[in-house]
């Protein structure tokens, strides 16, 4: 099937993408929607161009006034505006904008120099310590466009107190060296913010395309999602990952007869304008349909870069891990490690319970990116463009993605193996022993309980059509009760905010108990959520084994 993969038809699609900025919700990025919606329409998809309100962040000119001249800087989403003359503040050095850089130095009402590329975490921080605003210093000569928001989505009325409250700035390597040694021979030492951000809500785009199954509309589907809105051009980010989804999608409908489940293939504005507000308000308003029938979610993201040599490092949920070791070595030859997902890439489904595989498909070699992401130096900056795609690894890539797609789409039994999950969440418990045994007894007894059943499940192999669809609907089921404990604080139906967050999120109730000193009002305090935390874990932990008993 992946031998079928066309590098032509994908630098063509490439090389249609390079000709527009696409910034949501803007007419350009419609237009190169349109494109997406003829060419999957050729292909024989079902395909539905939705509009939906989104708040949208677009940032416009941003300079620095500092050591006697203007430093070149851009400024972010979800900034603030400057007020009119700049924001003139005291600058106060806080190294890495860690949680102890900020407790270290008085912030409020100063503006707060960072090194490294901006981020929602800082942006929180920054917030919390009071600071005016924030000037980021690059690790190189370029500056790298992002998102501050830490609101994942379309901020509610609960949510919009957490956004920004800061001016933010970018600068370049040899620009912040220049003002760290001009603070260092100064004991105060002021600069000047000006920054023009256009934030509000704005229509915005979403593209459906369905490859429909013999099995029917109610059957099982297969989510494969990737933005589409850019900065600049956009031709690696998120271009050639849309090539990507394209040819996929071409193979996949011109073998549609063969194919078991569904394929729902989405598209999505507000990545990286809107905090992926397009994917949450597509969960938010399809919920019931994706926890019925969403059996796994395969995100496309940055693929065929140049230099982009490493493939067994993109993120996927432990239980989808066999079949991200199978898809990587048998069309790219490397192994797979297995690596956690970050909370990222329009991951926007795990609340559902629905397991994601991939995001960035392929990486630059170790040692080479100081960035969030090994992408490429020219990641989020206007030199993304058409020469930054290596045919062949995108053609690679490609085959990983289809590969993967195949699978999920064909196998009898869906490639889900939950028991790697469980793996996981034992490995959690036992780092945090030093709790009660009673306490842990429960737990670790429903555990073991759920194991066993996966592993008389797995021994019994199914014997006919409908005893796959009835294998296939337990394992979706037991990823939702266990999906949400790994990736999320616990509930099913809000979004976690957009910042870093341990992995098996819904123990740290259980890791602060551990970690209160015996006998204290903070232990008892503790001791309450950290109970109310272990009746969801029970409770998950029962209906998966109630999944895989029916199964």
């Amino acid at each position: 099937m992946t031998g079928g993969v066309d590098g032509d038809l994908l630098m063509a699609h490439c090389a249609e993408f390079a000709k527009r900025v696409k910034l949501s919700g803007t007419p350009e990025e419609l237009e190169s929607f349109r494109y997406l919606q003829r060419c999957l329409d050729d292909y024989g998809c079902r395909t539905e161009l939705l509009f939906h309100n989104a708040y949208i962040s677009l940032p416009g000119a941003a300079r620095v006034e500092a050591l006697g001249r203007e430093l070149t800087c851009i400024t972010h989403s979800f900034s603030l505006n400057s007020p009119a003359g700049g924001l003139s503040a005291p600058l106060v050095d806080l190294g890495s904008g860690s949680e102890a850089d900020f407790a270290a130095r008085d912030c409020k009402g100063r503006i707060g120099l960072v090194d490294g590329i901006a981020s929602p975490a800082v942006a929180a921080r920054a917030k919390a310590a009071g600071a005016a605003g924030l000037l980021h210093v690059s690790h190189h000569e370029y500056v790298h466009e992002m998102c501050i928001s830490p609101v994942w989505g379309n901020p509610s009325g609960a949510t919009i107190e957490a956004m920004p409250t800061a001016i933010v700035c970018t600068i370049a390597a040899a620009d912040g060296a220049a003002l760290r040694e001009a603070l260092a021979q100064s004991a105060t030492m002021a600069i000047t913010l000006h920054a023009v951000v256009d934030t509000g809500w704005r229509q915005t785009p979403l593209l459906v395309a369905h490859i429909d199954a013999p099995a029917g509309e109610n059957a099982p589907f297969v989510l494969m999602s990737g933005h589409h809105d850019t900065w600049y051009y956009g031709v690696m980010d998120n271009g050639s990952a849309n090539a990507t989804m394209l040819e996929v999608a071409r193979l996949l409908a011109a073998q549609k007869s063969e194919l078991r489940r569904n394929v729902r293939i989405c598209f999505w504005s507000g990545h990286s304008h809107g905090r992926y507000s397009g994917s949450t308000w597509y969960a938010d308003l399809n919920w019931r349909d994706l926890d019925r029938r969403c059996a796994v979610h395969v995100n496309v993201d940055s693929t065929g870069g140049v230099g982009a040599t490493v493939c067994g490092e993109n993120g996927v949920v432990a239980a989808l891990a066999g079949l991200a070791r199978d898809a990587t070595q048998a069309e790219a030859g490397q192994k797979h490690l297995g690596k956690r997902p970050s909370r990222s890439s329009d991951q926007s489904f795990w609340g559902i319970g629905i397991p994601s595989m991939y995001g960035s498909v392929s990486h630059q070699a170790a040692g080479q990116e100081k960035m969030r992401h090994a992408l490429g130096w020219w990641w989020h900056t206007p030199e993304d463009i058409l020469d930054k795609i290596d045919r062949d690894f995108l053609v690679r890539d490609t085959r990983i993605v289809l590969h993967t797609m195949w699978r999920l789409t064909t196998d009898p039994v869906l490639p889900i193996d939950p028991r790697e999950q469980l793996d996981s969440l034992a490995e959690q418990l036992a780092a945090i022993r030093s709790l009660p045994a009673d306490f842990l007894a429960p737990i670790e007894v429903a555990l073991s309980r759920v194991r066993s059943a996966f592993d008389v499940l797995e021994g019994s192999p199914p014997d006919d059509e409908a005893a796959c669809g009835k294998r296939d609907i337990a394992l979706m089921r037991a990823c939702r009760a266990i999906v949400p404990l790994d990736y999320t604080r616990g509930d099913r139906f809000n979004h976690d905010p957009a910042l870093p967050q341990n992995a098996w999120p819904s123990l740290d109730d259980l890791r602060a108990l551990a970690a209160a000193p015996s006998g204290s009002d903070g232990s008892h305090f503790a001791l309450v959520a950290a109970t109310r935390s272990r009746n969801r874990l029970l409770s998950a932990l029962q209906d998966a084994e109630a999944a895989a008993k029916a199964g």
